[in-house]
Parts: structure tokens; C-alpha cells; sequence
């Protein structure tokens, strides 16, 4: 039963208790027990499982629950008129060998907030929705919930989309009882949100190092992947003197020296350029390497400064191939659009963190969310909290409960100034 109707619920606090046992009960369901990962997949069984605890756990805290055609999981705390709604969530698919928190937490966090309101009988102007999106990860290309949500999915790429083993999306959506083109039914119209707000680990040492609570995400990185290929000539080891090699890999050592220099002279302190991958050919140690496959992952939250990166690299590649007798080419994996978050509701986090008396850092988000697809519909907002040592998509991904609890009050006391104007 409600407690008594709160008319300014400044006071109102999350129960931490209660998330701790949440995200302890959620990380049990897809758990590896010899690696400790948890292996919750997009569209797995165990995903299923996972999507299941969470509409019990909606509908004992008193909210409606409902699934759309993409299994996106909502909860629903109605307003008391039709304004357009706030919405609050994340994901609770994981990659394989998964902490227990990302994505998670912002669930869980959001289920709480609404929960804390039901019992608190507080009562909003605007309706709060909490949302878990379906396949945030990327088992089938990643966002495909908020992605549904914005219309940005197509009959075509519903019939296409696999993943690393190749099997179809439609195929494993009809496995688990869904009509993939319901998935279409799932766009939203913008006019029907107000925000949505996202509460999420950092991913990486900044907070954690700064020894500070609560991160203020200003603005979501954008960025591109290319795969990148230096042709040379194959030859051998011994025979083929220093000076009459056209060596690929040495073309991709050149770049890799040039990665700083392009960034200090294009770039800005924010962006970020990562050779993650490379694959050496024909790749015996008697061998000059004659041909290299390598990624090239280039991240700011400046679409300006990806342009002026993009040319950059391009540029270093082309003249290092000449330089070197190779032939350069590359292809575009995947592009995002950096999102600036909402200063409206920057604004109103940093004062909320203020009237809690919370140190906060005004950051960028080096990672793509979901935010970053609802950023292009309606105005974001996410909260960041630490992750010790920086650490994610592991079994030792973690975060201090007391910094869970300053980063949910600050979302909590968030979502009651949005619902109310």
C-alpha cells in the first residue's frame, strides 16, 4: 500500500537493498559457472529468461508491463494526463562472459525509481516508462530495440541481419515466439516522449581515478570503422634484399606511428583511434608479409572532427602506400553520429547531484548506448558511475554500491522534475 501522497518528494530516496538483490537475481540467469561470465545473448533463451524475471518483477511493483514486436520490456507508471511521456532505461542482453552490471544496472535502476514512487503514492503530471531495449549488444548488428523504437528498422533489414554464426534474426525471433515484422509496429512517434534518461557503469577508469560518484554525459561519441588493406609482394626471408621489398606490414607500422600525430593535428581531446585487429599474410616467419588486413576504429563526439579524421587517414595511408610500393583500400564497416545530450537536462542533473551533495564530473560517453539512438528522436540525458579499474564485458566489471546509490538518487529526483514539467 502507497505510503501517503508526497507533494514535493525532494526527500524521496532508491532503496539500495532492494537493487542489490535485483542485480544479484538478474546476474544468476545466463551465469557460466566455470568462468563466472554470464552469457545473456540477444534472443538466447537465456535473454528470454532474463526478460521474463523483469515483467515479474514489474508487475509486483505495481506497474503495467507490456512487450512491443521488438521484445522491448516496458514498465509503465501512468501520469495523470496525455503529456508526452519520460522514459528511462537501458538493456539486459549481454555480450558473451558478461559482467553483472552493464546495461543491467540502468534496468534495474529505472524499475526502481518507478518502484519508489508507487509506494511513496506520489503522483505525476507526465506517465514514466521504464524500457529495457532488446539487443543493445550486438549478437545481430547491436541497438536493434532502440532502433525499432525510432523506425529506423526496415522489412530488408529484418530479413537480413545475422550474426557471427549466421543465423537470422527473424529466425531466432521466431524461435522464441515473435513475428519479426511486428519489430516495425515498435516505432514510437516523437512527439509522444518528452526524454528518455539512461543510467550507466562508465566502461572506463575516469571516474574510478577522479574518485568521483556521479558522471554528467554532455555528449555521446560518434565513430567510424574501416577495414583497411595494404598490398605488397610475398617473398622470401632471405633472398629479397631490405631495399627491393614492398612489405605491407611495414606500411601498417608507418601508420600505426602516424595514429598520434593525426589525432594532435585533426583531432581533439576527444577523439580516440584504435588498430584493434590485424591479420598478417601469407603469414609464415620465412616470409615477407604481402598482404595486411588491419581495423582502424576512429571515435569523437565532433562530427566535424571525424571528417577531418576520416581525410587524415586517408591522406597517411595513401601516401605511406606510395612510399612503400603498396596498393591501399579500405572499406566502411559502420558509422554513428555523434549526439550531443540535451543541455536542458544536463542542467538539471548537475543540480540535482548539487542538491545531494554529490561531486560529479562533466564528461563525454566514449561508447555508444542506446541513448545514442534515441538522442537522434527525442532530448537524452545519461548518468555515469564508476567502473573499478575501468573494467567491462568481463566477469570483473564492478561498481561500488554507494556509488550505484548516489548515481540512482541523482536519476530518481531527476525523473520526478521531468515528469512534473
Amino acid at each position: 500500500m502507497p505510503e501517503s501522497t508526497v507533494t514535493t518528494p525532494t526527500d524521496l530516496r532508491i532503496d539500495l537493498q532492494r537493487i542489490k538483490e535485483d542485480i544479484l537475481a538478474l546476474s544468476e540467469i545466463g551465469k557460466d559457472d566455470e568462468d563466472r561470465g554470464i552469457y545473456r545473448m540477444a534472443f538466447t533463451d537465456a535473454d528470454m529468461r532474463g526478460k521474463r524475471w523483469l515483467i515479474d518483477r514489474i508487475e509486483q511493483a505495481g506497474l503495467k508491463s507490456n512487450v512491443d514486436g521488438a521484445a522491448n520490456i516496458s514498465g509503465i507508471f501512468a501520469g495523470k494526463s496525455e503529456k508526452p511521456r519520460v522514459l528511462v532505461g537501458s538493456h539486459i542482453d549481454t555480450v558473451p562472459c558478461a559482467g553483472a552490471l552493464d546495461g543491467t544496472l540502468g534496468v534495474v535502476v529505472g524499475l526502481e525509481c518507478l518502484r519508489r514512487l508507487v509506494e511513496a503514492g506520489v503522483e505525476t503530471e507526465r506517465t514514466l516508462e521504464l524500457i529495457a531495449f532488446s539487443d543493445e549488444e550486438g549478437r545481430f548488428g547491436g541497438m536493434f530495440g532502440s532502433q525499432s523504437v525510432c523506425g529506423y528498422i526496415t522489412p530488408d533489414s529484418l530479413a537480413t541481419m545475422t550474426d557471427l554464426d549466421g543465423i537470422l534474426l527473424q529466425e531466432e525471433m521466431r524461435r522464441q515466439g515473435y513475428d519479426p515484422l511486428e519489430a516495425l509496429d515498435a516505432a514510437r512517434d516523437p512527439d509522444s516522449i518528452r526524454s528518455y534518461l539512461e543510467l550507466h557503469i562508465e566502461q572506463g577508469p575516469v571516474l574510478d581515478r577522479m574518485h568521483k560518484s556521479v558522471g554528467i554525459v554532455d555528449e555521446i561519441t560518434g565513430l567510424f570503422t574501416w577495414s583497411v588493406w595494404l598490398r605488397g609482394e610475398a617473398n622470401h626471408a632471405g633472398t629479397t634484399p631490405m631495399d627491393m621489398r614492398n612489405d605491407a606490414f611495414m606500411g601498417l607500422a608507418d601508420f600505426a606511428h602516424e595514429v598520434p600525430r593525426i589525432l594532435e593535428e585533426n583531432g581533439s581531446e576527444r577523439s580516440r583511434a584504435t588498430i584493434g585487429k590485424a591479420q598478417i599474410l601469407p603469414g609464415a616467419a620465412n616470409t615477407v608479409p604481402g598482404i595486411v588486413e588491419f581495423s582502424l576504429d576512429v571515435r569523437d563526439t565532433s562530427e566535424e572532427f571525424l571528417d577531418d579524421l576520416s581525410t587524415a587517414f586517408r591522406k597517411a595511408l595513401s601516401a605511406i602506400a606510395r612510399r612503400r610500393n603498396l596498393k591501399f583500400d579500405f572499406e566502411q564497416k559502420s558509422y554513428l553520429q555523434p549526439v550531443a545530450c540535451s543541455g536542458e537536462i544536463v542542467e538539471q542533473l548537475k543540480t540535482q547531484a548539487k542538491a545531494l551533495n554529490l561531486e560529479y564530473h562533466q564528461m563525454p560517453s566514449g561508447a555508444a548506448h542506446d541513448a545514442q539512438i534515441m538522442g537522434r528522436m527525442v532530448p537524452v540525458g545519461m548518468i555515469f558511475v564508476p567502473s573499478k579499474n575501468g573494467k567491462s564485458h568481463s566477469p570483473a566489471e564492478w561498481t561500488a554500491w554507494s556509488d550505484i546509490e548516489a548515481g540512482a538518487n541523482v536519476m530518481l529526483q531527476t525523473l520526478l522534475h521531468l515528469a512534473q514539467n
